[in-house]
């Protein structure tokens, strides 16, 4: 299986909350990311693209694959920093 992601990478826990609270409020995900993401891919609004186990950083790629379409997730620490993940398709 694979999954399509979009992510937002910002250095502190609390950025993350305080963005993850704004997809909640129904602020773009595409647009927050372009905004905030620390990434490259923030400015393709934070698109990764299709990716299978074993291509992310593990803590990435579990929260990525336990999500279901359309979801975002909590803040989620890696050695990069702090992910929201918006997984977009599943195949």
């Amino acid at each position: 299986m694979q999954v399509k992601a979009s992510h937002i990478l910002v250095d502190t826990e609390a950025e993350a909350k305080a963005i993850h609270k704004s997809v909640l409020a129904g602020a773009k995900f595409e647009d927050l990311a372009r905004k905030f993401s620390k990434c490259p891919s923030g400015a393709e609004g934070g698109d990764l693209g299709f990716f299978g186990k074993g291509m992310m950083v593990r803590e990435f790629e579990d929260a990525a694959f336990a999500l279901n379409v359309g979801q975002v997730s909590e803040p989620v620490k890696t050695e990069f920093g702090y992910h929201l993940i918006k997984v977009t398709a599943k195949k």
